[in-house]
């Protein structure tokens, strides 16, 4: 049919139409046949349901390379890459949310994987307002640039402390706001329990699940503020940058239990993240004034993979030896 090789924000509509056929079928593959029954995901689980979304992620990739050439797939890794890596933070934040709220793991994945289908919400909406800015205003793209490096030197020379959960200014408005129970009710989220004013009648309630899945969703909303105009600053083109970002979080969320339990190993890698971050944003500034255009794909990748891996390899070498607790 005519429509659907029409364009959508640049791109044929049958090329969206097959991204999200392809998440939503490893999403329904995952909670249908993967993990229909609730049960404690281990390191082993974790490493196997994160290669397989990483082997989606990456057959993607040359789908993409096939349909719309090396530039585009070049670009939709070194995506892929930096959305991987500026989440990393976002599994201790998660991990410390699911200790806070006393969420056992074998509810975890649950929350997990119905977060995904928040996230491709959430960053859908973000991404086309970001569209939206930069095809309207091209300056936006130097406010992201500048912004992502102020970012870099932030935590270059910042020692962050760890998330007080208890402190949060969301958890405390949704306890203010909503009936929540004192204790689980299985994976449920909503429960009908007896009104606290009226006994007699029933009234819908939310559990300690439903709290930790608005958490989950409010921390990737705020990473998600360093992370996508990190990836406008790679490139502008809307399919790329949202299909990038899910399939990066898909494997992310997967890896989930095996990253908690170690992901104190990888503390000296913030320093190659604010490097990147400082990278990626000075790239708009020398794609014009240096190489009178974009800044070529390959340099890009070839950078932040060195960097990245640079700081993971360091990360490992010097918490050599240290332990970590596993994740609650």
């Amino acid at each position: 049919m005519a429509f659907l090789t029409g364009d959508w924000l640049g791109t044929p509509l049958w090329l969206w139409l097959v991204f999200m056929a392809t998440v939503l079928t490893l999403l329904a593959f995952d909670l249908g046949v993967l993990n229909r029954r609730d049960h404690e995901i281990g390191v082993r689980e974790s490493l196997r349901l994160s290669a397989f979304y990483l082997a989606a992620g990456v057959l993607f990739g040359l789908w993409v390379w096939w349909q719309r050439g090396a530039s585009s797939a070049v670009d939709y890794f070194t995506g892929y890459l930096i959305e991987e890596s500026l989440s990393l933070d976002n599994i201790f934040v998660i991990s410390l949310i699911f200790t806070f709220l006393g969420i056992p793991r074998l509810y975890q994945h649950r929350v997990l994987f119905w977060g995904i289908l928040g996230v491709i919400v959430l960053r859908a909406l973000m991404i086309g307002l970001g569209v939206a800015l930069v095809a309207r205003y091209s300056w936006m793209l130097y406010i992201f640039g500048a912004f992502l490096i102020v970012t870099g030197v932030k935590l270059l020379f910042t020692v962050e402390d760890a998330t007080e959960i208890g402190d949060s200014r969301v958890l405390a408005f949704l306890r203010r706001h909503l009936r929540v129970t004192p204790e689980l009710h299985g994976h449920a989220f909503f429960v009908r329990a007896p009104h606290p004013r009226d006994p007699g009648r029933l009234a819908l309630w939310c559990t300690p699940l439903f709290l930790a899945l608005c958490m989950v969703e409010t921390v990737d909303l705020i990473f998600a503020i360093d992370s996508v105009p990190a990836i406008f600053a790679i490139t502008t083109d809307p399919y790329i940058v949202y299909t990038s970002n899910i399939f990066a979080i898909l494997g992310l969320r997967a890896m989930y239990f095996a990253l908690a339990a170690v992901v104190h190993r990888f503390h000296y890698l913030k320093y190659a993240l604010a490097l990147v971050l400082v990278f990626i944003g000075a790239k708009i500034f020398l794609g014009d004034f240096v190489f009178g255009g974009k800044v070529p794909p390959w340099i890009s990748l070839s950078v932040t993979f060195t960097l990245l891996a640079g700081g993971v390899l360091f990360s490992l070498w010097k918490t050599r030896g240290e332990k970590g607790g596993s994740p609650p």
